[in-house]
This record gives C-alpha cells, structure tokens and sequence, in this order.
C-alpha cells in the first residue's frame, strides 16, 4: 500500500504545479475563513520545531524541522484521546502518549489515515497534519511568558519556570527567546513530568549552550546536574534496540552532554532551534530522495551544528559496510538524541537512510537518522 501511494503521487502531478495548487488552496481559505480562523493560519505560518498542533480530532502533534509544505505542517503525533490506556488528562479528556515512529504510524493508518500524506519534495509518506484540520497552534515561547507571568499551579511548573530564568539571567539571552515545549506546553504534564526547554535562534542557542556548560563544569548551580547513572539506565532501556551499542560505550556519551541533565532532580531537555530564515533553503528548493539503508564508518569534520535540532555532522573517510553505494558527504536527524552525538574528529559508526539531495548547486548525498528503531551513531575509539 506504501509503495503503491508513493508511485501513483509521483506521476500524478509535477511537482510545480502541485505546490501552486497548495497555495491556492490556502489562499481560498484564508478568504472564506472568519477572523478567528485567519489568525489561526496565520499562526500557523510561524510553526516550526518545539511547537505543538491540536487537531479537531483531539491529537496533539509535536511539530517536526523549519520547512514545511504551503499547506500541511509536518509533525508527530504525539497524544491521543484514550479512556482505558490513557495516563494524561485535559479538560475531562483521558490521553496516552505516542512514542515511536512505528506505534504512531500504526495508530494512523488504522483510525486517521489522512494525517499520513506522501511528500513530493522529500518523496515519502510522512507524518503531517492539513492546515484546516488545526483547532490551536501551541506557541512555546508564548507559554513561558505565561507561566512567568502568573503563579505555577504545580512544582513542576515553577521548576520550569525557574530553570528558563536561569539560563536568561546567566546567559543574557532575552527570555522571549527561550520556550517551553512538550507535555508542559499543552497541559498534559503531572508532577513527574520531565523539562523540554527550547531556545530559538542561532546566537541564543550558542551564547545558552556555551553558558550552560560553563555552570555544569564548575557546579556553581547547586540544583544544577549532568545525567546521573540511573537516568542514563532509563534512557539506553529506552532508546537502544541495537545489541551492538553496549551500555558502556552509551553512558560516558550521554553524561557528556550539555543538552540534558537536572534541575532541581528534575531531569531537562534543551532544543537549541534555528529561526525559520536561518535555515537557509525554503521547502521546494531542494528534492530530497531515499535510496535505501546503508551502514556507515566515517570521521567527523565539522560539528559545528551538532547542537541544533536538526543536527547535522559533516563527514570525511566515509566508507559503506552496508546498503546504498551513495558517497554520503554528511549526517543529518530530526530527534534531539543525536544532538551531541560525536565531535570532530570522532571516528562514528553510523545506520540510517541514505538520500540524494538535489538544488540549484548540485547533488549530494547524506545519512538520514531517527526514522527507525535501528538507527544509530555511534563513536568508536
């Protein structure tokens, strides 16, 4: 059924012709659309990653990249009504939390099928949601003004509020560019939820980073803490199927990291975010197309936006030990645990899809990681 979608959409429509039917088709609603409704597509017009999507179907989807189609958002679900499996609740309203790519697109194909859409530009089936399906666009700099505006309802929420802060007070970083995300931005959160804080902008994101390494090596912020060993557990249970990465090499990696940790023993998240102008190529300009599974080793080059989702790794001494052929030139992923990963220098082991990316500048080749259970980067010493 994949594949049969995927072909019939390629010979359907030239590419061209599909996007201005797009736009036209926004451009109409947006005229027969009320005031409330044109605030919301232009609202919409904002989103990029760390922003949430409530559709008129009750889901909540987590926004995926900077560049989308003229007229859905491409996202994840990520909640979804459920009265006997739920653990979340709103407005009376019982909800579960959708984890991975295969659970979530399962649970579409089987109940709301129209949220999977093939992609001309990126040439697959993707998760996405049609613009007039939104019900609420989820701003997350827009909660943390409001949290720090009014009294935290719950400890978890002052928490928050009080680790934004800080990273504002000791990086100089305005506080309008930092944000909240995940189940705290939707109010679905509890008193166990963990921190997803997200700052927007290259200089903030670097000037946030740089500062916030400063406090975790000098342990100058008593509530402030690198990974310890039983969240590292949780994580590699969490995330690590493949039996080729052990424990040992996982853990001195993540401890490392700056974008997570604890506050207040209360475990973070950081997305460092670019603005949508500083991603460089709008959706349209660049034809992306998988080529298959491929297995690589490689030395970093560049690391330079290895702390940015996406985080992209610029790769020499490539080899191929399976899969594509393609002379991969860099390492690319959506999902924050590759943030961080390896720095330059590092000889990585790395799975993941293998895709041509064609522009006005030529063709190239790159590894796409985190649409499977089996992706992985890892360094080999």
């Amino acid at each position: 059924m994949r594949n049969r979608q995927s072909q019939d959409s390629r010979t359907a429509t030239p590419h061209f012709a599909r996007e201005t039917a797009e736009k036209a088709s926004v451009k109409s609603l947006r005229g027969s659309a009320s005031l409330h409704e044109n605030a919301l597509l232009d609202a919409l017009d904002k989103v990029i990653e760390s922003y949430y999507l409530e559709t008129r179907e009750g889901l909540f989807f987590a926004v995926k990249g900077l560049e989308h189609p003229p007229d859905r958002i491409i996202s994840v679900v990520r909640y979804a009504p459920d009265p006997e499996n739920g653990n979340r609740e709103k407005g009376g309203i019982t909800y579960r939390r959708l984890y991975h790519f295969p659970e979530q697109e399962q649970f579409l194909h089987s109940s709301y099928p129209h949220f999977l859409a093939y992609d001309p530009v990126f040439q697959k089936i993707l998760q996405s949601v049609p613009k007039s399906t939104v019900q609420r666009v989820y701003d997350p700099r827009r909660r943390l003004q409001e949290m720090a505006q009014t009294n935290p309802g719950m400890a978890v929420e002052e928490d928050a509020v009080a680790f934004a802060k800080l990273l504002q007070r000791e990086s100089g970083v305005p506080l309008s560019d930092i944000g909240i995300s995940g189940s705290l931005l939707i109010g679905l959160h509890t008193e166990h939820s963990d921190l997803d804080i997200s700052v927007f902008g290259a200089w903030g994101c670097r000037t946030v980073y740089v500062t916030l390494q400063k406090l975790l090596d000098s342990g100058s912020v008593e509530d402030l803490r690198r990974l310890e060993m039983d969240g590292i557990e949780e994580l590699y249970s969490h995330r690590v199927v493949d039996p080729n990465i052990p424990f040992g090499e996982f853990a001195p990696l993540e401890k490392s990291k700056i974008c997570q940790g604890s506050f207040r023993r209360r475990p973070y998240f950081i997305r460092f975010i670019r603005e949508a102008r500083e991603a460089g190529d709008p959706y349209g300009t660049v034809q992306y197309t998988p080529l298959g599974r491929a297995t690589i080793t490689a030395v970093i080059d560049d690391d330079q936006e290895a702390i940015f989702t996406p985080c992209r790794y610029a790769l020499t001494n490539v080899r191929v030990l399976e899969g594509s052929p393609a002379a991969v030139t860099e390492i690319i992923s959506f999902r924050g645990r590759f943030c961080e990963q390896a720095r330059k220098g590092d000889i990585v082991a790395a799975a993941g899809t293998a895709e041509q990316i064609e522009s006005s500048t030529g063709i190239r080749y790159r590894l796409l990681l985190g649409n499977s259970t089996e992706d992985h980067m890892v360094v080999r010493r």
